[in-house]
């Protein structure tokens, strides 16, 4: 059974803009199971994020949201990641639908170093 997805890249220039030069990971599309929610997977998503980017001298982890959702930008930022505002994308070709709704809420946090 599967627990848990989400996709990742190092370029996220569509939603990020200018901000894309600056060394990153991007997360996106986490999906949960409903068998497994409570299981802080999220929390396990982002230290694979940390680890991953350390590896790679990367400076930051980032996620977006489209639409304003009070729940999932209190999660995030539980999580570590600080809201760096919002934006309208202009060009939305190549992104899944939901790009096409509203404003796009951005999010990162500097990738932690790692603990002895």
């Amino acid at each position: 059974m599967i627990a848990c997805i989400w996709a990742t890249t190092l370029n996220d220039e569509l939603i990020w803009g200018e901000r894309n030069s600056d060394p990153s990971v991007y997360i996106h599309r986490i999906a949960t199971n409903p068998d497994f929610r409570g299981r802080n997977l999220v929390k396990a998503i982002v230290n694979w994020a940390d680890d991953y980017s350390r590896g790679l001298n990367l400076k930051f982890v980032r996620m977006d949201t489209v639409g304003y959702n009070p729940g999932l930008i209190n999660h995030y930022q539980k999580m570590g990641f600080a809201s760096v505002g919002t934006t309208t994308l202009e060009v939305t070709a190549g992104l899944p639908d939901h790009y096409k709704e509203g404003e796009v809420y951005l999010f990162e946090r500097e990738v932690t170093p790692k603990m002895s």
